[in-house]
């Protein structure tokens, strides 16, 4: 790493460079469009919850990494909290440089600081230097995944 990453809560403005983020991806470009009406009110959900963060990276001002916590209470595990990660990038020119690891560290901090007993991901199977990451960092693959596109 040359620069130091610093870590913050998303803003309304940085929507567009996180679109940008999440569009840079092999499987992104196939989900992502331009930027809607939706995304801004998605934008204010996450923000008004309080069991959300939507963090960006940053290197000198610039964003270069989003991902976003979702805090999820349950019953199970005697009442355990789980914190959820997705939404995970980084620019595309600073992967391998360990940006990464330390943005993913950040955000499992969080997860400790607010009593989560674990912290989970999903991914999808074809994101095999990924799962190289998520293993580097101590996560398992667990369980297996389903999901109904509604």
């Amino acid at each position: 790493m040359s620069g130091e990453l610093s870590v913050r809560a998303a803003a309304r403005e940085d929507v567009p460079a996180i679109l940008t983020l999440l569009m840079d991806d092999d499987l992104g470009e196939l989900h992502e469009g331009g930027l809607t009406s939706a995304h801004g009110a998605a934008f204010t959900a996450i923000a008004e919850d309080e069991n959300q963060i939507l963090a960006v990276a940053l290197l000198e001002n610039e964003v270069v990494g989003c991902l976003q916590i979702t805090f999820i209470p349950g019953l199970s595990r005697q009442g355990m909290w789980r914190g959820q990660i997705e939404s995970v990038r980084i620019a595309r020119s600073l992967r391998n440089s360990g940006y990464g690891t330390a943005f993913l560290r950040w955000a499992i901090a969080r997860c400790i600081e607010r009593n989560c007993g674990l912290v989970q991901l999903f991914m999808n199977k074809s994101r095999h230097e990924s799962h190289r990451f998520y293993d580097s960092l101590g996560f398992r693959a667990s369980h297996e995944g389903f999901r109904l596109y509604l």
